[in-house]
């Protein structure tokens, strides 16, 4: 009897750990992604809730792997001090893996582990209709003020772009670089052409083109704490999403299937 009851106060005081650290097992399930508004990737529904193909690409990771999914929308500018805090664990929102941050001239690459690249895309010049005709090529830009979202892919160029006799108006997502023309506070805007295509010319924004500029081309990844565990799981359901046509058929969805790729060797 005696040893019954000690194995039932085992029981007992094992149950009670359980749920004094109730947070632990959790914690250490969860994929916590750092996002901004941007369609087709990351954007919200009539409902409020977070849609896109990123977002739906990480909830299918997530469920690979058996890990719980958040979305935290941050400040683009402030992404690597969110995933060295540990308030995010992955940059998953359009994240250009192939660049160097405008600021320091660092790649990217330097700063966080990349996953296998996964999506096509370039940077694009967004203009008013009736401007047009004045941006033909890089050099248009000069002494101009442009729209660009700091600590993106684009504001290094855009700076470039512009030179000492323009300037650049930071904006805190690419979203929000569209109001900038539009109201006739920047003279263009630079963003990525994914996301360009589904604003400009449309609704609010349907006095917006965009110009007549090519641009090098770029790949999105998802960028990870150096060191982190993640990235090679990521990869590794990335790619039998990719194998199986789930990712192909999500793609299709968002009409980005001339974009998708799979680069297994892409580090940066």
């Amino acid at each position: 009897m005696r040893r019954i009851v000690s194995i039932a106060l085992a029981a007992f005081v094992f149950a009670g750990m359980l749920l004094a650290f109730p947070s632990c097992k959790k914690s250490s399930g969860k994929l916590i992604c750092g996002i901004t508004d941007y369609e087709p990737m990351n954007y919200r529904d009539l409902n409020g809730n977070w849609t896109g193909f990123d977002t739906e690409f990480a909830l299918l990771v997530g469920e690979k792997l058996g890990m719980d999914v958040e979305f935290q929308e941050i400040e683009w500018g402030q992404k690597y001090n969110e995933l060295e805090s540990g308030a995010i664990s992955a940059i998953w929102n359009g994240f250009t893996g192939n660049v160097a941050e405008s600021e320091t001239g660092i790649p990217r690459s330097e700063l966080v582990d990349m996953s296998y690249s996964y999506m096509l895309n370039q940077q694009c010049v967004v203009v008013k209709a009736d401007r047009a005709g004045e941006f033909k090529a890089v050099n248009d830009l000069a002494g101009k003020t442009a729209a660009a979202e700091k600590g993106s892919a684009g504001e290094s160029f855009t700076r470039a772009a512009v030179g000492p006799s323009g300037a650049v108006i930071d904006s805190s997502a690419q979203i929000n670089t569209f109001i900038e023309v539009k109201s006739g506070a920047a003279d263009c805007a630079v963003v990525d052409i994914l996301l360009a295509q589904r604003i400009a010319g449309s609704g609010d924004y349907s006095d917006l083109v965009i110009a007549d500029i090519v641009l090098e081309a770029e790949v999105y990844a998802v960028g990870f704490k150096k060191g982190s565990d993640l990235r090679q799981k990521v990869n590794d359901a990335m790619k039998a999403l990719y194998d199986d046509g789930t990712l192909m058929a999500l793609a299709e969805k968002y009409g980005l299937e001339n974009s998708l790729t799979l680069d297994m060797n892409f580090k940066g």
